[in-house]
């Protein structure tokens, strides 16, 4: 028995020294007592335990089968579709950043009943077509379009996975972006004229910016109801440059991306809001203003201040948000400011030189004319500017500025007229510019609304703040000034007008429409031009307007017959 036993071992130990090592696809199989237990050891990708450990397991390398990446877009997708988010999420390999998408995707963009159809696998792409339905509130559409996603090897353990990125959600989506459903901003505004009738840019071209203003006051007021959407809202840039300003102590110039509409699920209804527009006047303003380039013109009712046409031959809208030196236009307000404070009398003598200098300025007329031994009605007339600069000495630096505030309501910054304006600059200044503002130079910026209640200001002796909109629609306060001008100032001033427009500068383009009427010309300078900006304000009868065109050299030729145009229209004549 013991000799018996000691040969086994010796052949057991034989045995063992031929087998020791098995390879078997890598696994090296150390096999003990005859197979009755054994131990794998992995070998390759850093896998095997240094301690070792019998738990570690291998790190997936290599390029994508073709079942992979099938086998991981179908595990991505089926779970999507059947809105198991955490499982869809799990798939990817950024589940946080899913989960968020996808949840979105469901209660932000409101989608419904999705079905994920898988395209043809190009490579490690995978594209596939959404279909579903946008439900919000009542108000259902179907959506359909289509997306793409990649597979790639998971970091931990090399696994195929979705490679997350926001436009596997929709193709559109960058970084930060979100899909929502909902109502589509402001409600739309049918704006109505005076009559009743629809105002549109189709018919009244250069309304744009006034209809665009209007639904943005009154979208909400005006008993419209907003449209239902699906679109992308787009990630505030400011959000992301936070945390590199921080770090880099930066500042982000980038601007926020426009959203962008993918489905409209209903239109709105658009409110209604009626304005002070004639639709006669209207018309004829765009045919007058479309024929003249980089012309703009406004008609009001002094009585009311009811602004009855705008009109523009650019796209910006120069009559209510233009911001120009108006030239003589501005001499009705420095008049009436030589008049109040008995520096001048429209019968009376009045100095009109060739020069004039104050504050280191030397000023002159059109052409260095002259007047001698005239009044100033005669001055006012001919647009002398020495007659004005001449009395600057005897003004103060703020004296111009308070009778523009104070009598014509302009500077205020206060004007509600129902859409966005500028309500003219007259800042204090003093030497040369505080006379040059006399004139309608220096710092003083007007347009055509501020000029057409200039001179409406002046024909009724009483300011009434323009508007576009009625106050009652919104019960909205209009502006006013702080003090009527006086009687005496008031008749004077309307002497001034009704002269010119017969036997001065505005006689040409005023013939015809006396005798209840007023007038007044301007040529404004400025730096680059080779021609001045053309003025021209006026009344008749119940009828006020102002416009000017840029570069048109003197006012009684380019704006005047814009102006006269526009009054005859509108009084029947």
């Amino acid at each position: 028995m013991g000799k018996r036993r000691r040969v086994d071992e010796r052949k057991a130990a034989k045995s063992g020294r031929s087998r020791r090592h098995l390879v078997l696809g890598g696994v090296a199989v150390a096999a003990l007592g005859g197979g009755a237990m054994a131990v794998y050891t992995v070998f390759g990708a850093g896998a095997a335990a240094e301690d070792g450990s019998a738990d570690a397991k291998a790190v997936k390398t290599g390029p994508l089968s073709a079942a992979e990446v099938r086998t991981a877009a179908t595990t991505f997708l089926t779970a999507w579709q059947k809105g198991t988010v955490a499982k869809a999420a799990a798939a990817t390999d950024d589940s946080a950043a899913a989960t968020t998408a996808l949840t979105g995707f469901t209660k932000d963009a409101h989608v419904k009943d999705v079905t994920l159809t898988r395209g043809k696998r190009s490579g490690d792409t995978v594209p596939f077509t959404v279909k579903g339905t946008v439900s919000f509130k009542g108000t259902e559409k179907p959506l359909t379009y289509k997306s793409a996603l990649t597979v790639v090897r998971a970091e931990k353990d090399g696994e195929p996975v979705v490679g997350w990125q926001p436009s596997v959600v929709h193709p559109e989506l960058t970084e930060g972006d979100r899909l929502v459903t909902g109502e589509a901003g402001t409600p739309p505004v049918k704006a109505l004229d005076r009559d009743g009738g629809e105002l549109t840019t189709k018919k009244y071209p250069s309304l744009g910016s006034v209809l665009d203003g209007l639904r943005e006051k009154y979208g909400k007021k005006a008993g419209g109801k907003a449209g239902v959407e699906l679109r992308i809202v787009r990630a505030d840039p400011t959000d992301s440059a936070k945390s590199a300003q921080s770090a880099n102590s930066t500042k982000s110039t980038k601007e926020k991306a426009a959203d962008k509409t993918l489905l409209e699920l209903s239109e709105g209804t658009p409110g209604e809001v009626r304005t002070t527009l004639s639709p006669s006047l209207q018309a004829a303003a765009e045919e007058k203003v479309a024929a003249t380039k980089r012309a703009s013109v406004v008609v009001m009712r002094p009585s009311t201040g009811e602004i009855l046409a705008a009109a523009n031959s650019s796209s910006f809208n120069v009559a209510f948000q233009g911001s120009l030196a108006p030239g003589s236009t501005m001499k009705i307000v420095s008049s009436a400011l030589l008049i109040d404070k008995g520096l001048a009398s429209a019968d009376k003598g009045h100095p009109c030189p060739k020069f004039s200098s104050y504050g280191g300025w030397k000023f002159q007329n059109d052409d260095k004319f002259e007047i001698k031994g005239g009044t100033f009605k005669a001055s006012f007339a001919r647009s002398c500017n020495t007659a004005f600069i001449s009395q600057a000495k005897k003004l103060d630096d703020d004296s111009l500025t308070q009778e523009a505030q104070q009598v014509f309501g302009l500077g205020l910054n206060n004007w509600a007229i129902g859409v966005s304006s500028f309500d003219g600059a007259v800042p204090v200044q003093s030497d040369a510019p505080m006379a040059a503002s006399l004139i309608g130079q220096g710092g003083v910026r007007m347009n055509p609304l501020n000029m057409a209640s200039v001179v409406s200001t002046a024909k009724t002796g009483v300011f009434k703040q323009p508007y576009l909109v009625p106050p009652s629609v919104d019960d909205r306060t209009l502006a006013t000034a702080a003090r009527p001008m006086s009687a005496t100032v008031r008749a004077q001033l309307r002497e001034l007008l009704q002269y010119t427009a017969a036997a001065g500068t505005a006689a040409e383009a005023m013939s015809g429409l006396g005798p209840d009427y007023g007038a007044k010309t301007g040529s404004a300078e400025v730096d680059g031009q080779k021609e001045p900006n053309g003025w021209f304000t006026a009344w008749k009868g119940d009828l006020a307007s102002a416009g000017v065109v840029q570069q048109g050299g003197h006012g009684s030729e380019s704006a005047g017959p814009i102006v006269a145009a526009l009054l005859k229209a509108g009084s029947g004549g």
